[in-house]
């Protein structure tokens, strides 16, 4: 993995043991946003959104200041997904099944 992305390895390393806890919590969000999505919560609707527009926002500032260019391919993917999340459709469903 770390051959893919050499910066990130870096990066993880000057962090130390706190990457381990960054990337716990990473996951643990991840999940949770999953589960609310499988489950049609509505809270899960709003931990997925706010992670992708997270992530987004991520991806922009990488490309922008030159940290990882290939980041620019993350980008037309998180807004495809977000505008997905933003249509009538899906807010409609999430909203039907909130508790």
């Amino acid at each position: 993995m770390w051959r893919l992305n050499p910066r990130a390895h870096e990066a993880f390393a000057g962090i130390g043991a706190w990457a381990v806890v960054l990337m716990c919590a990473v996951s643990v969000a991840c999940a949770a946003a999953s589960l609310g999505l499988w489950r049609g919560a509505r809270w899960g609707y709003r931990s997925a959104f706010t992670l992708f527009a997270i992530n987004l926002l991520g991806d922009i500032v990488n490309v922008l200041t030159g940290t990882e260019p290939r980041a620019l391919a993350g980008v037309p993917i998180v807004v495809a997904i977000l505008l997905y999340l933003r249509s009538k459709r899906v807010r409609r469903f999430f909203g039907r099944r909130a508790a």
